[in-house]
């Protein structure tokens, strides 16, 4: 069932969105060749608990097989939901990180693929890429819209420049639960799919594999990579949506601030003049 969120609900969510944010600044200040992704997951969990939340994915799951640490840190060709660890980062790799936070009662969900020291051009393309896939989905969250614009938004930038779009994993709804209706899949036909309806709250996570779309799952249970090894990006933002315009509850302002960066949707406007 769809739940379309109150003003009251969506204040609610945007303090939330706001602590993922800064959580993910935090891990922005720190990282780089040499630190672990354990570090990282420790860093997050204290800052997150300081600020009166709790972790939305340690402890995520059922039975025997739940998640067990703050930060999902997906190294290279891990796509989503790798494990944090005891591994240096080094030099020229990339690790996209989701975080969730609990706030109140209210889940905030965000990712971000950051760079490791210098890495290379196709790497830098493909992050490129697949961050402004999310924007231009993110611009297809108004009222009136259907599911299908916003995965056709993604699914026709990547594809059309030669990168696989993940078909196994989707977006989502978010609220008092992590994982809401609808689905969001990054790809998808315009005009087809439910219809988005004001204060509709959903996050879209595009997932684009340098390579083939197809992933497989590690023995673990969570560990998601793509088949051929190649790299993988994965950024993901809060929507509500809104007529006109959509209302973005997830900034990645203060994690590129904490890097020192041009976002990478200002990196193509310079670029293309």
């Amino acid at each position: 069932m769809v739940n379309i969120k109150s003003e009251r609900e969506i204040e609610s969510l945007r303090a939330s969105a706001d602590l993922v944010g800064r959580t993910l600044a935090e891990v922005a200040r720190v990282i780089g060749p040499g630190v672990t992704t354990k570090t990282l997951d420790a860093l997050a969990e204290e800052f997150i608990r300081d600020n009166g939340a709790e972790p939305a994915f340690k402890g995520y799951g059922s039975g025997s097989n739940v998640f067990p640490a703050t930060l999902c840190t997906s190294l290279d060709d891990v796509v989503v939901h790798g494990i944090p660890n005891d591994t240096e980062l080094r030099d020229g790799e990339l690790l996209s990180v989701d975080c969730g936070v609990i706030l109140d009662g209210f889940y905030g969900d965000s990712a971000y693929t950051f760079s490791i020291g210098e890495v290379t051009e196709e790497a830098k393309a493909l992050c490129s890429i697949t961050y402004n896939a999310l924007n231009a989905a993110v611009e297809q969250a108004t009222t009136g819209k259907r599911i299908g614009d916003i995965g056709s938004a993604v699914q026709s930038l990547c594809e059309s420049n030669g990168y696989g779009v993940v078909r196994a994993l989707v977006g989502h709804g978010i609220g008092q639960n992590l994982h809401e209706d609808p689905q969001v899949p990054n790809f998808g036909r315009p005009g087809n799919g439910r219809k988005l309806k004001t204060g509709l709250t959903i996050c879209i996570e595009p997932m684009i594999n340098q390579g083939d779309a197809e992933v497989y799952t590690d023995k673990d249970g969570w560990t998601v990579r793509t088949s051929d090894g190649k790299p993988s990006a994965h950024y993901e933002l809060m929507v509500v949506v809104q007529p006109g315009k959509p209302d973005v509850l997830t900034s990645f302002s203060p994690i590129e601030e904490a890097l020192d960066i041009l976002p990478y949707n200002m990196i193509a406007d310079i670029e293309h003049g």
